[in-house]
């Protein structure tokens, strides 16, 4: 009937797809387990207990502990307060008046003056709206004029902050967004 050449069957074929599909399965398992080693490893972050001893002994920049000495906030842990909504406003300048968006968030030392300071969220958000309408739009082009606009604000709202809670209570102020148009 047939001849016996056209019933043979090409085995030789199969053979080369299994083994490309075991190289590839390789592949993916060496490429899942580069990937989980190098997320997964690593030295974790130290703990709060480790990074002051460290500050303690001397080990950490000098200037870690200056502002908090400086700007009279009491020690602990850094917290951030952000202002509810960004400061808009007008300022002049010599060609033509500019429009100022800024957004704010201020830099406490522990959660007592972050409560502190959300309770006086009012009358944070005006003293900054005071010394951000002084200001010209041919300063704030300058990074220099920025960073005297953040230590007038900085001086205005301690003095605030002086004046009602007993304490500084703001180590910084910090422009976390500032768009000039």
């Amino acid at each position: 009937m047939a001849d016996e050449k056209d019933l043979e069957v090409d085995g030789g074929g199969g053979k080369k797809k299994k083994m490309m599909i075991i190289i590839i399965a390789v592949v993916v398992l060496l490429a899942a387990g580069g990937a989980a080693f190098f997320f997964m490893g690593g030295e974790e972050a130290p703990s709060d207990a480790e990074v002051a001893a460290a500050l303690e002994s001397g080990e950490g920049e000098a200037s870690d502990a200056a502002p908090e000495e400086a700007s009279g906030a009491s020690a602990g842990s850094a917290l951030y307060v952000p202002m509810p909504r960004p400061f808009r406003f007008n300022v002049p300048g010599a060609a033509r008046d500019r429009f100022v968006e800024i957004r704010v968030q201020l830099l406490v030392r522990g959660t007592d003056n972050e409560e502190e300071a959300k309770k006086h969220v009012p009358l944070i958000e005006s003293t900054l709206l005071g010394v951000f309408s002084l200001s010209n739009a041919d300063d704030l082009a300058t990074s220099a004029g920025k960073a005297s606009l953040k230590q007038k604000a900085l001086a205005e709202v301690q003095k605030e902050m002086t004046s009602i809670a007993g304490s500084k209570i703001v180590e910084k102020v910090l422009f976390t967004g500032f768009v000039m148009q």
